[in-house]
């Protein structure tokens, strides 16, 4: 016959079910969602929730966000694609150059308005055997895949001088008094095998440094500008692990704490 026993540890919120039947013996950890719970083992030997309560704020600045995690997707919402972000550019062919030759994406669809006076241009980390030969295919294919940017180009502004949009970071651009704005926009992110080896690419394709690998007090992180300045955070895709010196000879020991980049 199935058995469970349950210990709870609140320091590391972790708890562990040991499941005995006859013929094995499972050690599952599963993250506490609770400071008490009861769950009980169906035949097929799955751990159900029946009672939870919520976490409590640990410490300043923490934020119970365990019902977000949980549940069933709301109605009507099961479709729903994150599809673009929109960013107006100076100079549509120096951005679908960042994009696409130095992030690696591809053009996979655009439209034109002469009549409004711009254009826009989705792009996307995709392969170029994936962009669709026709108009309507490009617009399905595009409408359907999540991540794109959307890269928007008013006619006239590639011959204005300096830059001509606020990036949103301590960006004096387009104000009234010339003083930075506090931004509420960031910055995009993409993730690498291997920042430091990715960031000595960018750096050989002449591309901008905001912060690189161990600058800063975030080791293991970088961000770089696109032609109009917005950010594009460089992150690893497993663990974050510092190398002794980075692209810019930056070493990892010391360096200044984190900065607020809205500020």
């Amino acid at each position: 016959s199935n058995s469970i026993t349950i210990t709870i540890f609140d320091d590391n919120q972790i708890i562990q079910a040991i499941m005995v039947n006859l013929s094995s013996i499972a050690l599952l950890t599963i993250p506490l969602l609770a400071t008490s719970i009861s769950a009980f083992i169906t035949s097929n030997g799955i751990i159900t929730s029946k009672k939870s309560q919520p976490l409590k704020m640990a410490s300043e600045g923490s934020l119970d966000v365990s019902s977000f995690m949980t549940g069933p997707t709301p109605e009507g919402t099961e479709d729903y694609v994150m599809q673009q972000t929109m960013m107006r550019v100076k100079d549509p062919k120096k951005s679908l150059d960042f994009y696409c030759n130095v992030l690696g994406f591809k053009l996979i669809h655009y439209s034109e308005f002469p009549e409004w006076k711009f254009n826009v241009y989705f792009v996307a980390p995709v392969s170029s055997s994936t962009v669709q030969p026709t108009t309507e295919g490009r617009w399905n294919h595009c409408m359907n895949t999540p991540g794109c940017i959307e890269l928007t180009w008013n006619y006239g502004s590639e011959t204005e001088e300096g830059n001509v949009y606020n990036t949103g970071n301590a960006d004096s651009t387009g104000t009234a008094d010339g003083e930075n704005i506090r931004g509420g926009f960031g910055h995009i992110g993409i993730t690498v095998p291997n920042v430091y080896t990715a960031c000595e690419r960018f750096l050989q394709l002449g591309v901008e440094f905001k912060k690189s690998p161990n600058a800063g007090g975030m080791k293991g992180l970088a961000f770089i500008k696109d032609p109009d300045g917005y950010l594009v955070e460089i992150l690893p895709q497993g663990e974050m692990i510092a190398e002794a010196v980075d692209c810019m000879g930056v070493a990892a020991e010391g360096g200044e704490g984190y900065k607020d980049n809205s500020k």
